[in-house]
């Protein structure tokens, strides 16, 4: 089951990363490090699409189209004009190439099937506010686009929603079609936050809202409670009157599994929450199992949201927790918990669980600035390899405290080094984007081997029936999916 290391996502030049010339050496090229695949550990995952051994996008583009044909689009007239809404999240996930592709292959079925001419492209962002430009000229949208793809950032110009529970406040640029497509991915990122609650609706909350509503996720109302907010926006006359489908990626933690279209957003939203809990649990409660460990970062993304196995670093500061247990009120690791630290650095609350002690360690040899991630390397041991890299987020108005925290190395070897005899533990875990299974040490990868098993029927027969009544989703939605997927 063990390979040699898969190639991880290769740095990118960004303004919220260093030049790429200064990433020496990648993780996955230090001695002892094998690659496991999702599939070898966990054969009931579907068949993938992407990656494949050519890294063709062509499966994506057929699986797009022949689900975009099947989609009802008779309400886009000619004359119309069509917004087609997107979230920077989607161009992170496997090197952004698939993301990209599904939203080029929606442009194109559109215009094929009703003829409209007036397609453009909104891209949502987080707080780089001009991440989703970057996107846009690295993979050519703003060419197939005609001109007419921008990024839109929370603090753009609003628009008043009319909802039940009041006015709320969209991005006008979003908004200003006659029609809009919601282009997104099963693929579940951020579960401490939305707690895998209407995670197929979560963008008209977020990457779609003004920064005065989208801040009742983060510091108002704290997961689980803040989902409706996003739900009241998309039920919204003014929303509804403009909705005319959505497009998702079919996504797993080993990869792209196909495209899923549908005019019920609320019925992809079962099938996501679905894909949700079984694939990605699958994956978080095996890092659960994790008692030691050195965690590596090295990836084109902010701290918390570097990949490994599919499942972002912030979800493993949480994996000694069951983040998809809604009895549980509070995860390790969010905004809203950060706020019930108290001087001395404690919880003020007995409902906080502690940050997993598993991680020994974070050695921080690539990841990005543009998302506050003090809170990281105050809990959690962290040595960030380069001078470069630690200039950078010593500048970086959100990090200003992340270096008060961590220590420098000049290399990643003598980081890792360092990391070996301070926490007495071989284990590693590098959160690389590595596609289709995860690079990690020899011992690591035998620890993992042992227990997946285990794990695979103990989250099918036990935790994911529990997770899905909580969330009033069936389980027989499985079958639903497979025939309407033959």
């Amino acid at each position: 089951m063990m390979n040699k290391p898969i190639t991880p996502i290769s740095a990118k030049p960004s303004e919220y990363g260093i030049d790429p010339s200064l990433v020496k050496k990648r993780a996955a090229e230090l001695p002892d490090m094998v690659s496991i695949m999702l599939k070898d550990l966990f054969p009931d995952l579907p068949d993938i699409i992407y990656p494949n051994e050519e890294n063709s996008l062509e499966g994506v583009r057929k699986a797009a189209v022949d689900s975009l044909m099947k989609v009802d689009m008779s309400m886009i007239k000619p004359e119309d004009s069509v917004n087609v809404l997107a979230s920077h999240h989607g161009f992170t996930l496997l090197g952004g190439q698939p993301y990209a592709e599904l939203l080029k292959a929606v442009k194109d079925v559109v215009e094929k099937k009703t003829g409209c001419k007036d397609i453009r492209l909104r891209a949502g962002v987080g707080m780089r506010f001009r991440e989703t430009e970057e996107y846009i000229k690295r993979y050519g949208l703003d060419t197939y686009y005609n001109g007419k793809a921008v990024g839109v950032a929370p603090v753009d110009e609003g628009v008043p929603i009319e909802t039940e529970i009041g006015t709320l406040y969209g991005l006008k640029k979003v908004y200003d079609a006659d029609w809009i497509i919601h282009v997104h991915h099963t693929d579940v990122r951020e579960v401490h936050f939305h707690r895998q609650v209407d995670k197929a609706v979560k963008p008209f909350g977020m990457s779609y809202a003004r920064i005065e509503t989208r801040s009742t996720y983060h510091q108002n109302l704290g997961p689980r409670a803040a989902n409706f907010v996003a739900r009241a926006i998309f039920e919204s006359k003014f929303v509804q009157s403009k909705f005319a489908f959505a497009a998702f990626l079919d996504v797993g933690p080993h990869g792209i599994v196909g495209v899923d279209c549908d005019n019920d957003l609320y019925a992809l939203n079962d099938r996501a929450t679905f894909i949700g809990c079984q694939r990605y649990g699958k994956v978080m409660t095996l890092f659960g199992e994790i008692k030691d460990c050195i965690a590596v970062l090295d990836f084109p993304c902010p701290v918390p949201y570097v990949f490994s196995a599919g499942v972002i670093f912030a979800n493993f500061v949480g994996a000694n927790t069951d983040l998809y247990d809604l009895k549980s009120p509070l995860p390790p690791y969010t905004w809203y918990t950060e706020a019930f630290y108290g001087k001395n650095g404690k919880p003020l609350l007995d409902e906080i669980p502690a940050i997993n002690p598993a991680i020994k360690m974070c050695i921080h040899n690539y990841a990005w600035i543009g998302y506050p991630s003090a809170f990281f390397a105050e809990y959690i041991p962290t040595v960030v390899v380069g001078r470069e890299q630690g200039d950078l987020f010593n500048k970086d108005p959100l990090n200003m405290r992340y270096m008060d925290y961590a220590l420098t190395a000049k290399t990643l070897d003598s980081a890792m080094n360092f990391a070996y005899k301070t926490t007495g533990t071989d284990k590693v875990i590098i959160f690389d984007g590595a596609m289709g299974g995860m690079n990690v040490s020899k011992s690591m990868a035998e620890f993992l081997i042992e227990k997946a098993p285990l794990v695979s029927e103990r989250v099918e027969n036990v935790l994911l029936p529990k997770w899905l009544k909580q969330r009033g989703v069936d389980i027989s939605i499985l079958d639903k999916y497979k025939l309407k997927n033959k």
